[in-house]
């Protein structure tokens, strides 16, 4: 089986940026947040089945703090396991059961897919407790950061915004 190619966020982040403007011809314009410059904000289809899974999630957050200009706001909306044991049953049936069934009406990527997800969102919270990303965004140099779990527990959203002068 071939190694999967590991792109660092910010590769990902320039590719995105900076070497998109320059391709299209307008880099003394645009792809770089800094005094001057026009574009200052990075569009990701979260449409597409395709992205790039989150390797390091402090090393992302920090990314994405890093370019926010201070008093900037930054919000996530993640899969979450849900913390009450019965709906954590719930959930664990319909991740691991349902969905990866339900997949079929879809065809055989929809049954990776559901066979995928919840494995990988119970093992993502394993090594990383909300209590870790919520000090990775607070390290990253954001402030106010505040969490929720929706509805039943099956998601989470986080917010916050730059702090003045902080960050690494």
């Amino acid at each position: 089986m071939a190694a999967t190619p590991t792109v660092t966020c910010k590769q990902a982040l320039s590719w995105a940026t900076v070497e998109g403007a320059r391709a299209l011809g307008v880099a003394d314009r645009v792809g770089r947040i800094e005094p001057g410059m026009q574009a200052d904000v990075v569009a990701i289809d979260a449409r597409a089945l395709n992205l790039w899974p989150v390797h390091d999630p402090v090393a992302t957050i920090g990314e994405l703090a890093r370019v926010l200009k201070p008093g900037a706001p930054m919000a996530s909306l993640d899969f979450a396991v849900p913390t009450n044991p019965l709906w954590r049953w719930s959930w664990w049936c319909y991740t691991r059961m349902l969905l990866p069934v339900g997949g079929l009406l879809g065809g055989t990527d929809w049954v990776r897919v559901g066979r995928f997800l919840g494995p990988n969102i119970t093992s993502f919270y394993e090594r990383h407790p909300v209590s870790t990303i919520v000090a990775a965004w607070e390290n990253a140099g954001m402030a106010d950061v505040g969490s929720r779990a929706m509805s039943l527990g099956g998601g989470l959203v986080m917010w916050g915004s730059k702090a003045n002068g902080r960050g690494p």
